[in-house]
């Protein structure tokens, strides 16, 4: 064990380009400055789009591309969406493709859980994934049971999408986040993406997909803005649903996390590098279920260490589940320490601004997880 720690903290194990400003650039997709815009590396004839822009052009090409894909929930049509994700949709499609409802989640997700059953491809969206809770019979029991329960005979193409998690200042009965109970459950697949490619991506291979999706977006990272290369504005562009991405290599620590977190993550290894030459692989998880612990397991055995990051609940969680997958694979011969668990607090969410901002994963809390996993005290 602590020859690898040694390793790390000598700089003998391969050293990455120091590029912690272009890191922190990628991981703080904050309106920058010039002098971090001219940081950040640009692809080959790169656009700058927003998460927000990243879901609405993935909504539009796949309704352009397929009439039976159709929108549906509170708001989506005249008021362009509460988060203005399904804007202009109503102006191209009309009113029987973009329909809005009244404040009913059980009534609306029902509705278009019954119409995939039909054949329609409905895109479902809750005004928050905290509303679901109003409607979560027909997506536990009927949109992900009704394939199993028919033999296979009845499809369910429906897609539940909207933001989840905290947002700021919403208090505890809309700031959960439901990745881990969702996640649970047979029958459906769970996407949590991160950037703009994620979102356009992981979206669009949503709709195209047979299955029910659960489709967790984060609030504050609607209007954060990521470069992306041409090929991700094709109209054909899809991710795999199931497949993690690791965002940074690294050789002394594996981070693993989801959605907002995988910036506060990138954030960390960045300072990770620069004051403490430990260098940190940071994966971005991107589905829930199916969960890709082949690569979890296979970074594992290369850095030995694991820290998981999630912005849910310590007990039953997402973090816990990556545990258990090290702990039955051959993975787990390759720890030399424990894993650790960066997680949100297990309270309801205060309200108040400074219990908020202690409530969730911050970059301090990582970078304190990592020295931990790697034997290096805080000054």
């Amino acid at each position: 064990m602590m020859a690898h720690v040694g390793r790390a903290l000598t700089g003998v194990a391969p050293r990455r380009a120091p590029l912690a400003a272009t890191v922190r650039s990628l991981a703080s997709p904050m309106p920058s400055s010039p002098l971090v815009a001219a940081a950040r590396p640009q692809a080959r004839g790169a656009a700058t789009i927003t998460c927000r822009e990243a879901l609405n052009s993935a909504i539009d090409e796949e309704m352009e591309r397929e009439d039976k894909v159709y929108v549906i929930g509170e708001e989506v049509a005249e008021y362009n969406g509460a988060y203005k994700v399904t804007k202009g949709l109503l102006a191209k499609y009309g009113d029987r493709r973009v329909v809005d409802t009244p404040i009913t989640e059980a009534g609306f997700a029902g509705l278009a859980t019954g119409s995939a059953f039909a054949g329609l491809r409905p895109v479902c969206e809750f005004m928050t994934f905290n509303f679901s809770m109003q409607a979560i019979d027909h997506i536990v029991n009927s949109a992900a049971k009704t394939l199993y329960m028919s033999g296979g005979k009845i499809k369910v193409p429906i897609v539940f999408r909207g933001p989840n998690g905290a947002a700021a200042g919403v208090g505890a009965q809309h700031s959960q986040d439901f990745s881990a109970w969702y996640g649970s459950v047979p029958g459906l697949k769970v996407i949590s993406p991160y950037d703009a490619e994620d979102c356009r991506g992981l979206l669009k291979a949503a709709i195209r997909d047979d299955n029910p999706v659960v489709f967790l977006e984060n609030e504050l990272m609607y209007n954060q803005s990521f470069d992306v290369a041409d090929e991700v504005m094709d109209k054909d562009f899809t991710l795999p649903i199931g497949k993690a991405k690791v965002m940074l290599e690294g050789s002394d620590v594996t981070i693993v996390t989801h959605s907002k977190q995988v910036g506060v993550a990138l954030q960390a290894a960045a300072e990770l590098e620069e004051k403490h030459e430990v260098f940190a692989e940071v994966i971005n998880l991107r589905s829930i279920r199916p969960l890709d612990t082949a690569t979890v397991c296979e970074s594992v055995k290369k850095t030995s260490r694991l820290v998981t990051v999630e912005e849910g609940w310590p007990a039953f969680g997402v973090g816990a589940e990556l545990c258990a997958s090290i702990f039955e694979t051959e993975a787990f011969n390759y720890l030399d320490a424990p894993v650790q668990r960066v997680t949100g607090a297990d309270v309801p969410t205060p309200y108040a601004e400074n219990l908020e901002k202690s409530a969730f994963p911050s970059q301090n809390d990582i970078v304190a997880a990592c020295l931990r996993a790697v034997d290096v005290s805080l000054p």
